[in-house]
Formats: structure tokens, sequence, C-alpha cells
């Protein structure tokens, strides 16, 4: 019989990540959206709680859980704020490659002082001309004796300008495509280093995402992560982790939205009775909890695939496209419920729906992960 019910260790996790939310961040949800800014307080607040750095080992000073559990606290974190909630977990991608391709002394050397210290990372892959074709990127590699020379331009780098480190994905012989791809580890403070245009977005406002420019940015050899030409290894197999935990963030988005409808539905009256118990919406309701709930087993379920060291590339890639269009709908649905209210700045199903939007795209758009999925289904 399967058991789908969570450990008491489980239920820890969840509770103190509830009460987290609840206090750090839902309060000030609103706000950050109105006022974009840094959430250095809450991310200070997080690490101490520990709630960063969920699935990275212990030994490397992280918290050494699996993707299960780290969905199961990070849906709390999400469902009260997906930005200030992706500001907190941005580590989870950026070190990806590290753990994915680095050697044990790299490790040590760059996610200890990370980690224990609570600072933040990113992730630079995409260029403007290489988003969903990640293997066309232009940003040159080239070995000079000991180390490398970097040169070219990312784009919406999520954490760019706060990042104490960067890993990045440049190629050093375009022509071999994804062959040429190496993954290097670069610290903020390298010349010629430095942070362009921060974009102004429609949802996720407290999410920082910007360019990051590399001009002739000397790296050592001994920050190449792996061997030459198999970087763009490491960034897909660091996206797989990275599709769960976005899969995670729809999740937290949609239960946000159908418990502000349902909420909004029991007290709303028109008509002499709430406007939940009118048919129309009724359904509504229903395939909304229907929606989230299969969300939320889709998720689990590729994210224990990763914690049984299976092979789960096609899952994460379901669970992403799923969730996040349950994300959009739930949103726009839960909009509709509240009317005319939902429509207005003062209620907090207008900022969700703009939030989700997003997770549509980032990750791979969703596109690109039914194309991720179809195609390990044909192989």
């Amino acid at each position: 019989m399967i058991d789908f019910s969570l450990s008491e260790q489980q239920k820890a996790f969840q509770k103190t990540a509830r009460d987290f939310a609840a206090k750090e961040i839902a309060p000030v949800a609103l706000d950050y959206d109105r006022n974009p800014r840094f959430p250095g307080e809450i991310i200070r607040k997080a690490h101490s709680a520990g709630l960063m750095n969920l699935t990275c080992p212990k030994e490397y000073g992280g918290q050494g859980l699996g993707l299960v559990d780290s969905s199961v606290i990070n849906e709390e974190l999400n469902a009260a704020c997906v930005a200030i909630s992706g500001m907190i977990g941005i580590n989870s991608l950026a070190c990806g490659p590290i753990l994915c391709g680095g050697s044990p002394e790299q490790k040590k050397r760059f996610l200890l002082p990370l980690n224990q210290s609570g600072k933040t990372a990113s992730f630079g892959l995409t260029e403007r001309e290489a988003g969903s074709d990640a293997g066309g990127l232009k940003t040159r590699a080239k070995l000079e004796g000991d180390h490398y020379v970097l040169t070219g331009q990312k784009c919406f780098i999520t954490n760019a300008s706060y990042a104490e480190l960067y890993t990045i994905f440049a190629t050093i012989d375009p022509s071999k495509g994804t062959k040429g791809i190496c993954g290097f580890v670069v610290p903020r403070e390298s010349p010629g280093l430095s942070v362009g245009k921060v974009e102004d977005k429609m949802g996720q406002r407290s999410l920082n995402v910007a360019e990051v420019i590399l001009e002739n940015v000397v790296v050592p050899r001994e920050n190449l992560l792996g061997n030459e030409g198999e970087g763009f290894k490491w960034a897909m197999e660091a996206l797989d982790e990275g599709r769960v935990n976005i899969a995670t963030v729809g999740l937290g988005l949609a239960r946000a939205a159908f418990e502000a409808a349902l909420s909004y539905a029991k007290t709303r009256v028109q008509f002499g009775r709430p406007i939940g118990t009118h048919q129309g919406l009724n359904f509504m309701l229903a395939d909304m909890a229907a929606a989230v709930e299969s969300a939320r087993l889709l998720t689990w379920y590729a994210g224990s695939l990763a914690d049984q060291h299976k092979r789960f590339t096609r899952e994460a890639a379901q669970a992403k496209f799923y969730a996040t269009d349950v994300a959009m709908r739930v949103t726009t649905d839960a909009v509709q419920i509240h009317g005319g209210y939902g429509y207005t700045k003062d209620f907090v199903v207008e900022k969700l729906m703009r939030d989700a939007k997003l997770t549509q795209i980032y990750e791979g758009t969703n596109q690109i992960n039914r194309m991720v999925a179809g195609g390990a289904l044909m192989r």
C-alpha cells in the first residue's frame, strides 16, 4: 500500500517553514512587490533557521536534505512569496553545477564558505541569443597558460546583483556546439566582471534578475568544473533539480491562490448565500483543489526518484510544466472568483497571477520542457 503521509521529521520541517513564512515573509510580501528590494534581512534569518542550502550535503555547509524534503519546505515559503523565497533558495541552482561537476577540493573551497556565511550565488547560462537554445551561447573562454579569459554577456541571471560567486558557462569553440561548453566558478570580485541592466519585471518583483558582463575576466584553471567540454552536462544536471524546485514554486503559488479564493468564496455573499455554494464557482473550486493536489503529487514523485538516485529528467520536466501551468490557471481563476476586487492591488491574488506567469518561462519554457519530456518518451 502506498502511504502519502509525511514522516514526523517532514512534519517538523513543514512547521518550521510555515511558521517562518507566516512571521517573516507573508506580512511584507505585498510591500516587497510594490517596492522591490533585496530581502537581505529575511535571507539572513532564513539561513539562521536552517532554511537555506537545503539539498547541499552537510560536509559542504548545507542541510543535506533530499528533494522531497526540500519541496515540503519550499512549498511553505513559496506560498508566502515566490520572489522572496526565490532569493532564499537561489543557491540550489547556482551551486548545482559545482556539486555535479566539481572536485571534492572545489566543493570545499567554494561551497563551504558560501553556505556557512549565508551568502548567495548565481547561475550564468542564458544569453540574449541563447535562451531556449542554451547550446548556442556565445560567451568565449580562451585558455592562456594557467588561466582562462572569459568574454561575453549573460542576461536574465537571477540574483546577479548580489551574488558572491557565479557559475558561468562559456565555449572554447562555438563550432563544437554543446561539446565546446565549459563551466567555471567566477568570484564576484574578479576584475572585468560587472552587473548590467537590472530587469523591471511584471511579477516576482523582488527576485533580482540582471545582466552579467564579462570583459576579459581572468579565471584560474583550477576553477574549471570537470574537463573542457563538460559544462553543458553540468548545467543540464543542475537544471533537473532546478525544475523540481520550480514545480514547487508553481505548487506554492497555486495553493496560495486556491486558499485565498476558497476563503473569499465562503465569506462573500451574493443572492443571499456564499458565492462558493453557487454551482458555477463551486465547480471552479473543485477543479482548483484537484489541480493543486495533482501538481503536488507529480512534484513529489520527481523528487522521490532523485532521492533514490534514479534518472528523473523526464519526470522533472513534466512536474515543471504541469505545476506551473496549474499555477497560471489557478491564480487566474482566483482573480475571477474575487471579481472586481481580484483585479485590484489590495488583494494578494492580483500579485499571485502576475508572479505565476514567470514560472511558465524560466528554468526552460514549458514548451521546451514538453520537448524534454516528449523526447525522453520516444527514446
